[in-house]
């Protein structure tokens, strides 16, 4: 048979599969425990299904208003203005979307004119480059560099032309676990207000922080809270990923914008799921102060295991992800290691080098996630014992 050229549009070509559905099919394959894919191996607390469950029993199973049910708008309004201090309106502020990326694409497309420039950070998310070329945009560059992996507003400034419309912002990020400072969150503040550019703030690890880690919305800074949209979601903090109910906060004038996309990709989001989301974020601080002491105790689980077989571990400071160097173990990039593990060691990581635009990069780099129960954790650390063989 004869191979027929791709039909996929130019604009999706240089992406393919992305890198999760990928090694998560790898995993499958080879029975490998599945530590590269960041959904948890449990559920999310009963109370919130519960609420999900009741709002269908209730009848709540039509379409929802387009910008979120009114009880899920409030109740992130009320979240968002306890920990900001900001005061935000519940239906002129908040947008709730079909998770965090789509909260990304609707920001993308209803923000970002074609020609624009928007600086994205790697590695990144890889759901940043294609949210840009579906806008028809161009991505700049600014790579964070090891060990530290700061962002300094030289560099940072060095990318901006006329050009550049928005600096896309990742904390906690994913995947280097860096929760960014003050400083570090000045630094991009000061760019954006002195070339008036937007900032699009992914924060949907906001509340997985440890030790002496704080985690601070940009849009708190001064100037600040009229250029950036915040998005976050609910599957990261609940451990419900599969809800895919996320949402973002902004002025009116770019919360305009969101929505002017949002309508036409998803229209609203599941009725019933987003009743249970309300219900969640009526958690008190000590559902916050579990969750964080929990994915503590499960990072230093695993962190010790990479360790104790020979990886240089780059202890993270939030997420739920650990990236680690690969090379003591002689393959020559993250893809063959990858590979490897998971097929012949039976744990399966995701190659960095998928959230890198610049050639190599990443290459030295391996992630893997804790998500996952501890007995899964443990079973892990044993198969990546025969690594020290």
């Amino acid at each position: 048979m004869v191979d027929e050229p791709s039909q996929v549009s130019a604009r999706f070509r240089p992406f393919g599969e992305t890198i999760f559905a990928e090694f998560t099919e790898l995993a499958k394959r080879h029975d490998a425990i599945n530590l590269g894919q960041g959904f948890p191996d449990f559920d999310g607390p009963q109370f919130i299904m519960d609420a999900a469950r009741d709002a269908m029993a209730k009848g709540r199973n039509q379409y929802a208003r387009s910008i979120g049910e009114v009880e899920l708008n409030e109740r992130i309004a009320a979240r968002f203005g306890m920990d900001t201090g900001q005061d935000v309106d519940p239906a002129g502020n908040v947008t709730v979307t079909s998770g965090c990326t789509e909260a990304i694409a609707a920001t993308f497309l209803g923000l970002v004119n074609p020609g624009d420039e928007i600086i994205l950070m790697e590695p990144f998310y890889d759901a940043y480059p294609v949210g840009v070329a579906m806008a028809g945009a161009t991505a700049r560059y600014l790579t964070l560099q090891a060990p530290d992996f700061r962002i300094t507003e030289d560099a940072l400034q060095a990318l901006v032309t006329p050009q550049t419309r928005a600096v896309m912002l990742n904390t906690p990020h994913n995947p280097l676990g860096r929760v960014f400072g003050h400083d570090e969150l000045e630094a991009v503040a000061a760019v954006c207000r002195r070339h008036d550019l937007l900032c699009f703030s992914d924060e949907v690890y906001e509340r997985l922080v440890y030790e002496d880690a704080r985690h601070t919305s940009i849009a708190t800074l001064p100037g600040m809270w009229e250029r950036t949209v915040t998005l976050s979601s609910l599957g990261k903090t609940f451990s419900l990923t599969g809800w895919k109910i996320g949402w973002a906060v902004a002025p009116e004038p770019l919360t305009a914008g969101v929505r002017a996309a949002h309508q036409f990709l998803t229209y609203a989001t599941a009725t019933p799921l987003q009743h249970g989301a309300a219900a969640a974020l009526d958690a008190g601080p000590e559902y916050y102060r579990q969750l964080a002491t929990d994915y503590r105790r499960k990072r230093d689980l695993l962190a010790e295991g990479l360790d104790s077989v020979g990886f240089e571990v780059y202890l993270p400071q939030g997420t739920y992800f650990i990236m680690c160097d690969h090379r003591g173990f002689g393959y020559p990039d993250d893809r063959s290691f990858a590979r490897f593990l998971t097929s012949e060691i039976g744990v399966a990581a995701i190659p960095p080098s998928a959230f890198y635009s610049t050639p190599g990069g990443g290459e030295a780099l391996i992630r893997f996630a804790f998500c996952k129960g501890d007995d899964t954790l443990r079973a892990a650390v044993d198969r990546l014992r025969k690594l020290r063989a």
